[in-house]
C-alpha cells in the first residue's frame, strides 16, 4: 500500500509560481512512476505530467514550458514546479503513483491540493 500526501497549494496571482510537494510512503519509491493530474470545477480530471524512475518527464501541452516535475528519492517526494500560472490553471491538483505491483497503472492517489490563480 502506498500513501500519498500533497501540500503546498494556495492562492496566487496570475504570473506567479507555486511548488507543491507530494510525499509518498514505500521503500521502493525510486521505482515508481509519479504523475500529476488536475481537476477544475465542472471538468474531468486531466493529466498534467509525470516522471519515470529514469527521471524522464512528460507534460501536457497546456503546461509544457511552464511546469516542471522533479523527484527527490531520498525524501520520497515529488515536486510540481508551476511557473507563469494562469487563471485556467485553477484546479485541485493530485499526485498519483504507478508501481510495479500495480502493473504500472495509477493505482494510488493523494487527496489533492487546491491551486487558485487570480487574474
Amino acid at each position: 500500500q502506498v500513501q500519498l500526501v500533497e501540500s503546498g497549494g494556495g492562492l496566487v496571482q496570475a504570473g506567479g509560481s507555486l511548488r507543491p510537494p507530494c510525499a509518498a510512503s514505500g521503500r521502493t519509491f525510486s521505482s515508481y512512476t509519479m504523475g500529476w493530474f488536475r481537476q477544475a470545477p465542472g471538468k474531468e480530471r486531466e493529466f498534467v505530467g509525470d516522471i519515470r524512475w529514469t527521471d524522464t518527464t512528460h507534460y501536457a501541452d497546456s503546461v509544457k514550458g511552464r511546469f516542471t516535475i522533479s523527484r527527490d528519492n531520498a525524501k520520497n517526494t515529488v515536486y510540481l514546479q508551476m511557473n507563469s500560472l494562469k487563471p485556467e490553471d485553477t484546479a485541485v491538483y493530485y499526485c498519483a503513483a504507478a508501481t510495479l505491483s500495480s502493473g504500472m497503472s495509477y493505482k494510488y492517489w493523494g487527496q489533492g491540493t487546491q491551486v487558485t490563480v487570480s487574474s
